[in-house]
């Protein structure tokens, strides 16, 4: 009988069926954070803003607050997809398809400023697992979907830098195609890239094995994953961004999408080496979380590396053998619950509207998937 309890991720002391404190704790997180995004959903579909919000971020292009407005609203979105149903959620759920169906695409908004990507990647995300659930079968949204996914992706196939990365700015010259990426920028795009191959969005299927082989490269041997692709890693000793401590986050997302592309490299052993980097160095995180100037907390962290780095830790643990994973939910829970706000949201950056829609989001999803 333990063993059979063990297998099914529960504690000998917990009944078939029955919740620990923690999953309560978690489901209650959970339901606050909806309820708000019910209630403060506009009318068209979309939350908050997706005009400038913030002249601490003035140096970026105007175009670039729309994109990560974009990038958040495709994380909501996700958020209740993956929620338990009720008719008020449905209703949400179904007026954000609907909007994200129908936005404008975002743009580059500058020559070194790419960040539209954000709206691409997790558009691409979002629109890939939208149209495998079976609420969104129809003909209604069949189309819809199927034509913004292909917008999503195509734009992420022409700007695809030429070592195989999608990243956000470019450097002098400027080129049409930019020529940088990023690990955590490219690595969670890479499952939605084999899910739109499946689905027939991608035309070229090498798209989708240079974004891999970009995040391989990307791995160190201590477990770090480097922020960029360079041909010699930037480790120079003392704080920096290439330690393990400065790459939490972005050691989870490599390991998770690189273990759904298949890579045999990526063993249980490396997820759970990944997971106790995350939490014996979490306080790194968490230090850098709502600071207003990016990287520069310890190890270069940034505020909004915090709930990206929770989210895809929680996918890096639903890859470990079931009864694992209990344990490691516990510890994640935690961390993310201590930090939600009176009013059910999340934000680990500035104040603005997108980083408390994406910081929820991520959050929100994070105890999702181990619920």
């Amino acid at each position: 009988m333990l063993a059979t309890l063990a297998l099914a991720g529960v504690a000998p002391s917990q009944q078939p069926g029955e919740r620990s404190e923690s999953q309560h704790a978690a489901q209650a997180a959970v339901d606050t954070t909806l309820d708000f995004f019910v209630k403060t959903q506009h009318d068209d579909g979309s939350w908050g803003s997706t005009s400038c919000e913030s002249t601490t971020e003035m140096v970026f292009a105007v175009e670039t607050q729309y994109a990560w407005a974009v990038g958040a609203h495709a994380l909501v979105t996700m958020m209740l997809l993956e929620a338990d149903e009720t008719p008020a959620r449905r209703r949400a759920l179904d007026l954000a398809v609907r909007w994200l169906t129908r936005c404008r695409m975002t743009q580059r908004g500058s020559t070194w400023d790419n960040d539209a990507v954000w709206g691409w990647l997790y558009g691409a995300v979002a629109t890939t697992r939208i149209a495998q659930d079976p609420r969104f079968q129809n003909d209604d949204w069949r189309e819809p979907l199927a034509g913004r996914g292909r917008a999503f992706v195509g734009w992420l196939e022409k700007n695809q830098e030429p070592t195989g990365g999608f990243g956000y700015y470019d450097d002098p010259p400027y080129t049409q195609r930019p020529k940088w990426g990023t690990s955590f920028s490219t690595g969670l795009v890479v499952p939605a890239l084999g899910d739109a191959l499946k689905l027939g969005w991608l035309r070229d299927p090498e798209t989708r094995e240079r974004a891999m082989h970009y995040v391989q490269q990307c791995r160190l041997p201590n477990g770090a994953v480097s922020y960029d692709l360079t041909p010699i890693p930037r480790i120079n000793g003392g704080e920096h961004i290439n330690d393990v401590k400065g790459s939490l986050g972005r050691i989870q997302v490599a390991n998770w999408a690189l273990r759904l592309a298949g890579d045999e490299q990526i063993t249980d052993a490396v997820i759970r080496r990944g997971l106790e980097q995350f939490f014996e160095h979490h306080r790194f995180l968490a230090i850098a979380r709502m600071r207003p100037i990016p990287h520069e907390a310890y190890y270069y962290n940034a505020g909004y590396f915090f709930y990206f780095g929770h989210y895809y830790a929680a996918l890096a643990i639903e890859l470990l053998p079931v009864a694992e994973r209990e344990p490691w939910r516990e510890k994640l829970r935690a961390k993310v619950i201590e930090t939600q706000r009176a009013d059910g949201t999340y934000c680990d950056f500035l104040g603005v509207s997108y980083m408390i829609n994406s910081s929820s989001a991520f959050a929100t999803l994070a105890l999702l998937a181990g619920l």
